[in-house]
């Protein structure tokens, strides 16, 4: 993965004198015959009127197919490269650049257009992505500006990158990128990813794109909407600096996955199938075509099947398809029209239990740290009670067997038009109608540690059990009861309290735990739009490009969290669930205390609540080039008019529905049908200014301040501010990279977590983050087929000024490491090109230094380190071939603690709760292309 530039060596400059008129979209009639590259380059150079540059050694043993007819002349020059197996390093209408295996330039978030270049001879642009696919910066809005002369820290991936990551997760993918720390552990979604130095769980600030538009307004939680696969041609990222200014709620980062766009020269068609030791099956296609010389589609989709990476007796299934068309005018730019479904389940893990041996972590008995999974046959389905306001049954069914159900629906329409030479209009809008319909086990929250204890203590009496008030509540309603005891609701096995040697044999290791069902569904509408313009000029050595754009979103995101329950159950892989019983005294069950194990009702409040947002933002950014001296600014301001709808609990508990049994007569916190509403109008301004110098075609420094912010519906608003300064370095092809030290500060970082004493209550943190820190990525080639990329992040993340719910915790929390952020991550990959094309064989190592599982510092999680492989072989030119293995070495690595237990987290007699890696994991697929 390489997020530098290139640089061509031994040119053979191609060319005639390039009419400086020549635009885009021009069309040329060509006569060019198949032939050797070396000289069917410089005919088509010629008819086309531009000028080709070309390495000797790249056309050498190359050929091109015929160009005939009247044709666009980008058209016809993505029909040469494609047909030599060249890539578009860059291609401003004039200059084109042309090199083999090198890498795709950023996309403008503000942007598109059908080529980009740098205009000189000896190019110091990033590489072109597939031959079919637009050009595009993101984080920059110049089009013809090489990322060696950018002041933004801008990372690309291209396909075969995140192929070679072989990512389960939309998460993993972004691991590809310096900077941000990736807690992949929920499985395929919901999962939480933060950049430099903010807190674990920070994602809100990290806006994913997909072809330069927020995949959700908000930015959290935009991974169950979306995955990669064949129809994703690269992913590029820009942390900080301008991303705060070209989009929404992306002040710490932007993410952009860049969708192949449709073929207007030749059918093109892909397949892939994937299975992975897990048991995840999933089949690929991809097609695109021509219907006219200015009229193209393509689709592409997959389907899949899964039980997830944990052990798990369901398997969770479901598609997701892509499609567009787009029309080419005669005077250039282009109409895209397109649509994307999906209806699709996956497993979720939240936190399980851990204990420390001679102070690393490890598992308990019957439960695999590597791939245990509480979840299974005893969670497939169970009826809550719940207000009669939030379902009229009076039960919600909580179904584990469905895991997390995504829904989505979006239609899209993307175009840009050139009014001359030097200004041009775009335009870019989507209408995603989504659902997700959560159904995930929390062990331990909110009870924390304390609910993880032995058997025998939860059936005794007193403060050592974490049912004492449903025992208490059972010697009242069976006073002729002598003991308590547990009813296994699979078996039917009655153990009682004076069983101690039974109970403390209960699957090995004699422990019970209390553990939350979250039903938690979300049905939202976003819709989104992003138009303007951009003015170039362009005189001697002074370059100016200027956009100037407006954004609007429409956003409503209506939850139903009502009917969270807790339950008991045994602590195991595919866990049993018990019911709480009293017992006489040959230990006949003369009561039960429970409802089908559940012993709690609404533990995280009513649960309903809807929230609207109705935004506009204008923006500016200019970028400015005089001689080696780039200087670029820009400022967007936001204007949020946001509505939240508070469902209300009543005073008075409602009852629950005749015949449930048990001793819990109501059903928690109750929904009474009213709202609280709040509404608030907020605006602000985020800006930024960068400086870039290019000492050499080979050097350059920059410097960029950023001041960006986050929308919270009618929360406050959350500023960041941005230092940083690199450098930029190549030489030849035996080294590139680059080193940015920076400080961010997050000012008022505001969230919520639940109290642990009471989990239906809220508490509230806002604290200042200062993280200072130095990021390098760098790649090493010291031949042509063997190279080492080398990314990673050193920061020294501290918290300030912490509040809990408005109170001032003075010293405790003064100066300490913000929750689930390392202060040391690196990845290291080396890969060896195979002979004749062959292939490649790759490794990677990644570090993830220790982490703390609370703001108080209380539970250190320690550093570790997994080690992946993999092959890549090509067949022929149709097959391709893949096998990889992650965390070959079977490392136990914790990415977080148990949330909701609190900010003072503790080992309590050796055992607490945290979130895993999984073990080691291997499969791969097959590609076809047609």
């Amino acid at each position: 993965m390489r997020s530098q530039f290139y640089m061509g060596l031994m040119l053979t400059s191609v060319a005639v004198a390039a009419s400086p008129a020549v635009a885009f979209g021009q069309t040329r009639n060509f006569d060019v015959a198949a032939q050797s590259a070396s000289t069917g380059i410089v005919a088509f150079a010629r008819q086309a009127g531009i000028q080709i540059i070309a390495p000797e050694d790249a056309t050498r043993g190359r050929r091109i197919v015929a160009i005939k007819g009247n044709l666009a002349v980008a058209d016809g020059l993505r029909q040469i490269a494609s047909a030599s197996g060249l890539k578009i390093v860059s291609f401003n209408g004039r200059t084109a650049v042309l090199a083999t295996g090198v890498m795709a330039a950023p996309r403008s978030t503000t942007q598109v257009s059908t080529a980009v270049a740098q205009d000189t001879t000896a190019p110091t642009a990033v590489s072109a992505p597939d031959e079919n696919a637009d050009i595009v910066v993101t984080g920059q809005t110049t089009r013809n500006r090489a990322l060696i002369t950018s002041s933004a820290d801008i990372t690309l991936a291209s396909r075969a990158d995140i192929d070679r990551k072989a990512p389960r997760s939309t998460a993993d993918m972004l691991e590809l990128i310096p900077g941000i720390f990736v807690e992949s552990t929920a499985g395929a979604v919901s999962n939480n990813y933060s950049v430099r130095g903010l807190q674990g769980g920070g994602q809100r600030f990290i806006q994913l794109e997909e072809d330069g538009m927020p995949i959700l307004y908000s930015g959290g939680g935009a991974d169950f909407f979306f995955d990669q696969d064949l129809t994703i041609d690269r992913l590029e990222a820009v942390k900080g600096g301008s991303s705060g200014v070209l989009t929404v709620n992306g002040a710490g980062a932007t993410i952009n996955f860049i969708s192949k766009t449709p073929n207007f020269t030749r059918t093109e068609a892909m397949a892939r199938g994937s299975y992975y030791n897990y048991g995840q099956k999933r089949g690929e296609l991809y097609l695109s075509s021509p219907i006219t010389d200015k009229l193209a589609f393509n689709v592409g989709g997959y389907f899949q099947s899964s039980p997830g990476v944990r052990d798990n007796p369901f398997d969770y299934r479901g598609w997701r398809i892509k499609g567009a068309l787009e029309y080419r005018p005669e005077a250039g730019g282009y109409i895209r029209i397109s649509a994307k479904g999906g209806d699709i389940e996956n497993a979720f893990y939240a936190d399980q239990p851990y204990r420390f041996i001679d102070g690393e972590p490890s598992g308990i008995p019957s439960l695999s740290t590597q791939f245990g999974n509480v979840g299974g046959d005893a969670f497939k389905s169970i009826q809550v009670p719940v207000s009669t306001f939030a379902n009229p049954s009076g039960f919600r069914e909580f179904r584990y067997q469905d895991g997390i159900k995504a829904k989505t629906a979006q239609f899209r329409i993307d175009m840009e038009t050139p009014v001359s030479d030097s200004v041009n209009l775009f335009l870019h809008s989507r209408y995603l109608k989504y659902s997700y319909d959560f159904n995930g086990l929390f062990p331990g929250s909110g009870t924390g540690n304390a609910g993880l204890t032995s058997a025998v203590n939860y059936l005794t009496p007193g403060a050592g059990s974490p049912i004492n008030d449903l025992l208490s509540a059972g010697r009242t309603a069976f006073p002729t009861a002598t003991r308590f005891g547990i009813r296994n609701l699979r078996t039917g096995t009655v153990l009682g309290s004076n069983q101690t040697t039974d109970l403390n044999a209960l699957n090995g290791n004699g422990f019970l735990q209390r553990t939350t069902l979250n039903h938690d569904y979300i049905d939202g509408k976003d819709f989104g739009l992003n138009g303007g313009g951009t003015w170039e000029y362009e005189s001697g050595g002074f370059k100016n490009s200027l956009t100037v754009g407006a954004m609007y979103y429409d956003v409503t995101r209506e939850q139903d969290q009502s009917a969270t329950a807790s339950v008991v159950n045994d602590v195991r892989s595919n866990s049993d669930i018990y019911d709480i019983v009293a017992l006489n005294a040959a230990n006949g069950v003369v009561g039960t205390l429970s409802d089908n194990g559940l012993v709690s009702y609404g533990d995280w409040g009513a649960g309903i609540r809807t929230r609207k947002d109705s935004t506009v933002s204008f923006y500016a950014n200019d970028e400015l080039s005089i001689g080696d001296l780039h200087l670029d600014g820009g400022i967007r301001w936001e204007r949020d008019s946001a509505t939240f709808l508070d469902g209300q609990a009543a005073a008075v508990n409602q009852p629950v529905q005749p015949n449930v049994p048990g001793l819990i007569r109501t059903v928690g916190s109750t929904f009474d049908g009213t709202f609280a509403r709040t509404q608030r109008t907020q605006s602000k301004a985020a800006y930024t200014a960068g400086a870039n110098y290019q000492f050499t075609p080979n050097l350059a420094i920059y410097a960029r301040y950023a001041n960006g912010f986050q929308t919270n519906n009618t929360d406050p608003i959350t500023t960041i501010e941005l230092y940083e300064a690199g450098v930029r370095y190549q030489y030849q092809r035996f080294i590139s990279g680059s080193a940015t030290i920076f400080q961010t500060n997050f000012k008022n970082q505001n969230y919520n977590f639940a109290n642990p004493t009471n989990p239906s209550q809220q508490q509230n943190i806002n604290a200042d983050l200062r993280t200072r820190g130095v990021e390098v990525d760098v790649n090493v080639r010291p031949i042509t087929w063997f190279s080492v990329d080398f990314q990673g992040v050193f920061q020294q993340p501290k918290l300030l000024n912490l509040e809990i719910d408005g109170v001032s915790q003075g010293a405790q929390y003064e100066g300490n490491r913000p929750e689930r952020t390392p202060a040391k991550l690196f990845t290291i990959t080396p890969a060896i090109k195979l002979p004749n094309g062959l292939g490649e064989v790759y490794g990677r190592y990644k570090y993830v230094g220790r982490i703390f599982a609370d703001a108080g510092n209380g539970v250190a999680l320690p550093s570790y380190g997994v080690t992946s492989a993999g092959i890549t072989i090509n067949v022929n030119d149709r097959i391709q071939a893949n096998f990889n293995a992650d965390n070959i070495f079977n490392v136990v690595g914790l990415t977080e603690g148990n949330p909701r237990q609190g900010q003072t987290q503790a080992v309590t007699d050796g055992y607490f709760y945290a979130r895993g890696i999984v073990g080691t994991t291997y499969g791969g697929s097959v590609t076809l292309k047609f």
